[in-house]
């Protein structure tokens, strides 16, 4: 059974940065494609990133464009999310999912997710 464990997460200040980590177990990663999520307070779901499988193409929000960077390392099978240039409306628990090989920024399309970390940027 695929797990999948965030972690990273933690209070920034804006500008700051943060590095996001999904390790998952169970299953290699090699041919997953994994998305990363976020929910703030009083809003739905977004899609903020993901990555393909063998190929590593990706795909991102265009609300992070420019100051997030999604990466893999199969060898440790983990995905990393960079986020740089953080702002307040950042603010939210982040969660990894994954599902067959092609990224895809919608939720639904997703069979197994994490347990979430919580990414919080104020000053």
């Amino acid at each position: 059974q695929l797990q999948l464990v965030e972690s990273g997460g933690g209070l920034v200040q804006p500008g700051g940065s943060l590095r996001l980590s999904c390790a998952a177990s169970g299953f290699t990663l090699d041919y997953l494609a994994i998305g990363w999520f976020r929910r703030a307070p009083g809003k739905e779901r977004e899609g903020v990133s993901c990555i393909s499988s063998s190929i590593g193409s990706s795909d991102y929000a265009d609300s992070v464009k420019g100051r997030f960077t999604i990466s893999r390392d199969n060898a440790n099978n983990t995905v990393y999310l960079q986020m740089n240039s953080l702002k307040p409306e950042d603010t939210a628990v982040y969660y990894c999912a994954a599902r067959g090989y092609v990224c895809s920024l919608v939720g639904h399309d997703y069979d197994y997710w994490g347990q979430g970390t919580q990414v919080t940027v104020s000053s």
